[in-house]
């Protein structure tokens, strides 16, 4: 690593982040609190390494890459899991959608989680929400809870994650590894790197693929990613970050309620809604960064994020000649969807700070643009009958949408840090957003010899977000904090003009009047370094609560259809509340045996929802029923009371290491009339590793693991979601009752195991 003039004392943290145990770290920041007394700024959208949690208002939790890469994870909630407060959506292979303190947001699986998330200062978001970043070039993973639109904007209603990729000196050299496991995992990487007195710099290439345990869930991903850091002066850097990834991904597993999941728990009988997942993903960004004094710094960034995705999607129900298409025709899908995400932004930060005060200021400029056009797959008739009348009739290659919206956002945002005296420190933020979406359409087939355009539409929304925080050192070991911060949504055109983009949708209404989802965030907690046997412990006890209105939901219910009576419209009709308490429990790592503890507890219940309501029977077919819900005062649906995470560590020796894992949680509600449940369960996991740290065989340091997940072959499921009355698995039929037959559940995987090699030139 190369040190230049203008490394303060005050970056000794940043830099240490993720090196806990590390001595040098641990006596640097010792002299750095004897000798610093000025305030510094912390938060950053672009770069992590200014992050210290000495002096934060707010509940901050940070994973070194080290972790990451020694706990060898098929996806990143295994190792996310180990931070209270975070759950996860986890279909299979390795993408995932995060989610933070029970903020569960979903009408679809396919909407945003709530959760802003950034990756090397590039706030990006795919299609669905989902996370997909290469786990093997991961320098820190950051989770920030509560409110975070100050920071990031839009879509930070109960937090951020912040990964970092790989960068720096000490991935010079060679490395190369792979991996094999249940189900036909594969995993194979190599990275070459160099370091020297201008810059230092790495590329990677990673491949990873799994027939996966659910029935036609393969998935295969291939990334080529790296980072090149150039040092301009002793003051000055210029980085470039690059990462291109082909994902390759079928159905997600799901099961039709829990007869299926019973005696059919992979899925083998029905199908998904949507399956045969081709992705491709690229992301670029460029950052100068210049300390250009002891107090001051500079950080410039400009990125791109392309998402280009095709899947398919709705399973054919009625054939060309208007005969039934029985769910065994697991390759009958009538829609090719083809969605193309560009995301460009520019970020500028200036820092600086006299004494006592410390001040950020940011400037936030995105341009944004998606794009759909999906169209038939098959020929096919909308109705069964003896024949296909020509008004029933769909043609393949038919458009069905070609539409395209550009998202402008220009945001200024700011810190101001000020300590007043020794023990405490003030923090408040600032931001605010001006959100401009622009909608237009090609001419699309709304039925059979039908074509229509959809008319162009535009809507801007200004909105502002804050925190008001505060830190107290009781002692220099021990310090209370606590902040109050808020979060928003702002809507989408979808939501907005419905009723004229999609026409096809029935009696859906447009809304144009619909406000951005907002959340208050308030907390409290307590961190501290103490002993307790003879053991140092550093721990973190938090309560929250978050309370959102204005949140937006459709008023006829989820997955239903629209009637005389109930016609369907977004609208800001709910009003959701969280509250729970926190606990993160760390025992020093240095022992022979040390003890990692999370803890959450969460209760959320919705404070309005007065109008939800069930479809039973088809949709599709005449006798359906409507049946109105008030779901004012129930649980929020999949959201567990409690969650516990247990990591019992045993150091052998310096080249051995075990670690087993505990991870529980209670039961919860899979609908939100609270009539199914979602089983709780307790899961063990094994992890061992031996590393070679002296050069041996062909000069290399050779390291070795292997993971045993679900250690004692518990069956549970890992998800459920229940709406409205489902079709029968096998026969394909409503029975216009809704049961627990009619959730849509993912079994979770039985034992499953992991063992490799990696070895470093």
């Amino acid at each position: 690593m190369k040190f230049r003039k203008a490394a303060l004392p005050q970056l000794i943290a940043g830099v240490c982040v993720g090196m806990a145990g590390n001595a040098w770290c641990a006596e640097a920041d010792q002299d750095a609190a004897q000798t610093m007394k000025e305030v510094v700024v912390t938060s950053s959208t672009i770069d992590d390494r200014f992050e210290s949690r000495r002096n934060d208002p707010t509940n901050v939790n940070v994973i070194s890459g080290k972790k990451v890469d020694d706990a060898h994870i098929e996806n990143i909630m295994q190792v996310l899991q180990s931070i209270p407060g975070v759950t996860a959506d986890v279909s299979s292979g390795d993408e995932l959608k995060i989610k933070l303190r029970g903020i569960e947001n979903q009408r679809y699986m396919g909407e945003k989680p709530g959760v802003a998330i950034v990756i090397d200062g590039v706030p990006v978001f795919e299609r669905t929400g989902k996370v997909n970043i290469d786990l093997d070039n991961i320098e820190s993973i950051k989770v920030i809870k509560g409110g975070a639109s100050y920071l990031f904007g839009d879509d930070g209603l109960s937090g951020a994650v912040i990964i970092t990729t790989k960068r720096g000196a000490k991935y010079a050299g060679y490395t190369l590894g792979t991996e094999v496991g249940s189900y036909g995992f594969q995993k194979g990487i190599a990275r070459a790197g160099f370091a020297g007195e201008k810059g230092s710099g790495h590329i990677q290439v990673t491949n990873r693929q799994s027939d996966d345990y659910y029935y036609q869930s393969p998935y295969k991903t291939q990334y080529l990613d790296g980072n090149m850091q150039l040092y301009l002066t002793d003051t000055s850097d210029l980085t470039f970050g690059f990462e291109t990834s082909q994902r390759e991904k079928d159905k997600h597993g799901s099961v039709t309620g829990a007869t299926q999941a019973a005696l059919d728990p992979t899925g083998m009988i029905g199908r998904d809604y949507t399956r045969k997942y081709d992705v491709d993903l690229q992301k670029l960004n460029l950052t100068y960064s210049n300390n250009y004094d002891q107090k001051s710094n500079v950080l410039l960034s400009g990125y791109e994020f392309r998402d280009h995705t095709m899947f398919w999607s709705a399973p054919q129900r009625v054939d060309a000649t208007g005969k039934t298409v029985p769910n065994s025709s697991t390759e009958a899908y009538t829609t090719n969807n083809d969605y193309h995400q560009l995301q460009r932004g520019l970020k500028g930060e200036w820092r600086s700070g006299r004494d006592n005060v410390g001040w950020l200021g940011g400037l936030d400029v995105r341009r944004n643009n998606y794009k759909n056009l999906n169209t038939y797959l098959v020929d096919f008739c909308s109705k069964t009958g003896a024949g296909c009348l020509p008004a029933n009739f769909n043609k393949a290659g038919s458009v069905i949408q070609d539409d395209s919206v550009d998202e402008s956002v220009n945001a200024v945002y700011g810190e101001l840090k000020f300590s007043p005296t020794k023990p405490l420190t003030l923090t408040f933020n600032g931001r605010y957003d001006n959100i401009g979406l622009d909608y237009s359409s090609n001419q699309v087939t709304t039925a059979p010899g039908v074509v229509f355009t959809p008319p162009p539409q535009s809507k801007s929304f200004d909105v502002t977000s804050w925190r008001g925080g505060a830190n107290y050192a009781l002692t220099e070991t021990m310090g209370v904090y606590g902040n109050v911060s808020t979060g928003f949504r702002a809507p989408s055109i979808d939501q907005l003009y419905r009723g004229s983009i999609s026409p096809t949708g029935g009696k859906t209404a447009n809304n144009e009047n619909l406000k951005p989802e907002q959340a208050l965030n308030m907390e409290i907690g307590l961190r501290s370094k103490s002993a307790a046997m003879g053991v140092m412990f550093d721990w973190d006890a938090a309560l929250f609560q978050i309370d959102r209105k204005d949140f937006i939901l459709a008023t006829s219910g989820q997955y239903g259809g629209t009637s005389t009576e109930y016609v369907e419209k977004y609208d800001n009709i709910g009003g959701v509340r969280n509250r729970g308490f926190e606990l993160s429990l760390k025992s020093d790592r240095k022992r022979e045996f040390s003890l990692d503890v999370a803890y959450t507890y969460i209760t959320a219940y919705f404070t309005q929802y007065d109008q939800f309501v069930q479809t039973l029977g088809s949709p599709y077919a005449p006798g359906v029923l409507y049946v109105p819900f008030n779901n004012t005062g129930r649980h929020v649906p999949r959201v567990p009371t409690h969650m516990l995470n247990t990591t019992l560590n045993w150091q052998a020796s310096s080249a051995f290491r075990m670690g087993l894992e505990m991870d529980a949680k209670s039961w919860s509600w899979s609908d939100e009339i609270n009539q199914n449940k979602l089983p709780g369960r307790t899961l063990f996991n094994l992890l061992a590793n031996y590393d070679i740290k002296e050069k041996g065989f062909m000069g290399a340091k050779w390291s070795l693991f292997a993971r045993v997940n679900n250690l004692f072959d518990r069956s549970y499921w890992s998800s459920a979601r229940g709406t409205n009355d489902s079709a029968n698995y096998l026969t394909g039929a409503y029975d216009k009752v809704y049961n627990a037959d009619d959730p849509s559940i993912i079994v979770g995987k039985p034992r499953t195991w992991y063992a490799g090699v990696s070895a470093t030139f």
